[in-house]
């Protein structure tokens, strides 16, 4: 799954409607869901860049309740994610994502990126859902199997895309044949990760410190291998 990650830079990255978006760029270490984050997608009138809530909402729902990941095995399958993944992509720039390894009951966060530290974006799906006469347009991050290297920790990974792919999964003509070709899991070997401080489990806490290597806390000792 994807339940934490980073945007912290928006240099080195293929995205040109990142680099020229007019909205203010923050840096942000510790993405949660039900937050705000920037997503690229043509909303209806052209691709841009726009700042949407993490947390899918159907059109239809009654209840309002958001999915922040949808598996790329069930795109087709599932009410809540079928129609945007035909017709309402995007693409979600990061730095790097969050994960967590159990160790008896404690369970520690490790960061994953790319092996040179650039940017790059998540595969996802968006829809906007009508509340009290406003419109919310809302999006989940899609998943697939994790690589070798995640799956040390988890057996799902955020679907990453490369660069030669973010045009064809926003191109509307795009097949769906295509399209699932492109959500397999991001090769381990182009990734790296570390461990980090548990004081990212905290959604208030969002420094670039949250980033930093850390061997093992207060009365902890741990590996990822």
């Amino acid at each position: 799954m994807c339940g934490r990650y980073t945007l912290h830079t928006r240099d080195r990255i293929e995205l040109k409607e990142l680099r020229s978006a007019s909205l203010p760029f923050i840096p942000r270490y510790n993405i949660a869901p039900t937050q705000d984050v920037v997503a690229i997608a043509d909303f209806g009138s052209g691709l841009e860049t726009r700042l949407i809530t993490w947390g899918l909402i159907p059109s239809w729902s009654t209840d309002g309740k958001g999915f922040i990941n949808a598996r790329a095995e069930t795109l087709e399958e599932r009410p809540s994610f079928n129609e945007s993944f035909r017709l309402r992509r995007c693409l979600i720039p990061a730095n790097g994502f969050f994960e967590w390894k159990r160790s008896g009951r404690e369970k520690r966060p490790f960061y994953f990126q790319s092996h040179d530290e650039s940017a790059f974006a998540f595969a996802g799906v968006w829809d906007t859902w009508k509340v009290q006469n406003r419109l919310i347009t809302t999006c989940a991050i899609i998943t697939t199997p994790a690589n070798d290297l995640v799956g040390e920790l988890h057996d799902r990974m955020p679907a990453i895309l490369p660069a030669e792919f973010y045009d064809a999964w926003l191109n509307p003509r795009t097949t769906r044949v295509e399209l699932l070709r492109m959500l397999q899991p991001f090769p381990a070997s182009l990734m790296k990760t570390h461990p980090v401080s548990s004081r990212v489990n905290s959604t208030e806490n969002d420094s670039a410190d949250l980033l930093f290597r850390v061997d093992a806390e207060v009365g902890q000792t741990l590996s990822l291998f």
